[in-house]
């Protein structure tokens, strides 16, 4: 079934659901005649000649050249021309779906002044499987992605290059492989096209979804741990954080104490310490302020999604044509920049717990290095070794690009929100987290290998689903296909999946 798109309804899942498994989308035929509406608004007002920003006037610095009818014909090419301007290896192709139903969304509203034939002919590349090469940088995001988005433009022009069936071609093979026609740019298609922050909320969006899906394993790997530890449970009674009031702390005591229900560990028989050390007793503040980070970002990358970001604004019902800002990224590039920072803290949290199982000072009686052969063999003492550079990139990146401003346009464009150098950022602070945890699994399984107990159903589950692909460490062996594959396993959410079948939903 189709997803319906009307300006109002794109949430996260429906995103990576268009972007990552190629859902079809539609059109609204209110949101069809909304366009239509704004349309024949912006004609009347090109043919009385009313002066309006990238219409019949230049762009940024250029704002106060007035064009003549002849240059208002040619402008839109040009203008798709010179910001095409990017540099680069190709975005994956997700993050450009994702941009591209983002875009048809903003002209939902009807407020963006293209001709129809715009939208539906992005409507139709995402149906028929089209997706424009878009180098991943070169978008300061403001005045939108405007670098991005211009190579989406080009196609609209026959032009640039398009992944279709596997191949990267010329755009206009692509359309006409496909069966799309081209529509071609006039007054307004160009720059209503472009003007919008929707490369890098499609990143964000994307990374969200996997960023909750993350967190949820960390819970897990995290119930394996404190099992393999002994833990003292106290502070996962979700009474002592629902009289704090933290929203995500609740959420996070839950998960982790279904993971461990059914373990030995409740019932008193195995000797735990009066108190913890903060690595484990304060976990679920730790991930549960993660979540509420992510709950917050959510909630502003969705906002952004139906919302109109685009500049000017055309509004049928005042008969009025409004020039601002609404491109301007900050709204998601600062949330974002925090949601970063916090996968960030979790993972640093969950090389804390790495370190305890690792340390022979610290284990609870599990062997140095979780080998039994200590000084012949060296058991998992490098994994820590990796985890820590992991982490040490990551803390490089989690400084904010929202504050990196750099004016550009003659300083027309004076602030800008460097949002796609969050979005970039974060992406790869998420790949070093799924190695990082991927360690924590590992050695969590290998120290449950030692203890002689009753898990709970959760980690029991997980236990299994790390053994599928990594066995445990008798003797040494190179380590690297084993952080590989289970870096691999974390990021495909086969744990969480199956943990959640077993114990019901970590939400």
């Amino acid at each position: 079934m189709s997803i319906v798109l009307d300006g109002t309804n794109l949430t996260v899942e429906k995103v990576v659901a268009i972007a990552r498994g190629n859902e079809k989308v539609e059109l609204h035929p209110q949101a069809l005649e909304r366009i239509k509406v704004c349309r024949t608004m912006l004609e009347d007002k090109i043919k009385a000649h009313e002066i309006m920003y990238g219409v019949n006037t230049g762009i940024g610095e250029f704002s106060e050249v007035v064009l003549n009818d002849e240059q208002v014909k040619d402008f839109q090419r040009y203008l798709i021309y010179n910001h095409a301007a990017g540099i680069g290896d190709p975005a994956p192709i997700e993050y450009v779906r994702g941009a591209m139903a983002g875009r048809i969304n903003v002209h939902a509203h009807g407020m963006s002044g293209i001709r129809p034939e715009i939208t539906l002919t992005l409507i139709e590349m995402l149906n028929k499987g089209v997706t424009p090469f878009v180098c991943q940088k070169g978008s300061v995001g403001a005045c939108g992605d405007l670098a991005p988005m211009s190579q989406i433009a080009l196609l609209l022009m026959g032009e640039g290059e398009a992944f279709y069936k596997g191949e990267l071609i010329p755009g206009k093979d692509a359309f006409e492989k496909a069966g799309i026609k081209i529509p071609g740019l006039q007054a307004r298609d160009g720059l209503g096209t472009i003007n919008g922050s929707n490369l890098l909320t499609a990143m964000s969006a994307i990374h969200i979804y996997d960023m909750n899906r993350w967190l949820k394993q960390a819970e897990i790997a995290c119930a394996m741990t404190l099992e393999a530890l002994f833990a003292n449970l106290k502070p996962y009674d979700s009474r002592l954080h629902e009289v704090r009031g933290f929203k995500g702390a609740v959420r996070s005591t839950k998960a982790i104490m279904k993971c461990i229900m059914g373990s030995d560990l409740q019932t008193g028989k195995l000797k735990t310490k009066v108190q913890d050390a903060y690595s484990m007793r304060s976990s679920p503040q730790v991930i549960g302020s993660a979540h509420d980070v992510v709950a917050y970002a959510k909630s502003q990358v969705e906002i952004e999604l139906n919302g109109v970001g685009d500049n000017p604004i055309f509004m049928p019902e005042f008969n009025l044509t409004l020039t601002g800002a609404n491109f301007q990224g900050s709204p998601v590039s600062l949330p974002m920049d925090m949601v970063g920072a916090a996968i960030t803290m979790v993972s640093v949290l969950s090389e804390r717990r790495l370190n305890r199982l690792l340390n022979s000072a610290l284990s609870v009686g599990l062997p140095e290095f979780l080998t039994k052969g200590a000084g012949m063999f060296s058991g998992l003492m490098l994994s820590q070794y990796t985890a820590d550079t992991l982490i040490v990139e990551q803390r490089i990146l989690s400084m904010p690009a929202s504050v990196q401003s750099i004016p550009a346009a003659a300083d027309q464009e004076d602030f800008v929100s460097m949002g796609m150098n969050t979005a970039i950022k974060n992406g790869q602070i998420l790949d070093n987290a799924y190695g990082i945890l991927g360690i924590e699994f590992i050695a969590a399984a290998q120290a449950l290998d030692f203890r002689n107990f009753t898990n709970g159903k959760g980690v029991t589950k997980a236990r299994e689903i790390v053994r599928k692909y990594v066995e445990h460490l008798d003797v040494d062996r190179p380590l690297y296909p084993d952080h590989t594959k289970m870096k691999q396993v974390v990021k495909s959410s086969e744990i969480l999946e199956e943990v959640e079948k077993a114990v019901g939903s970590l939400e």
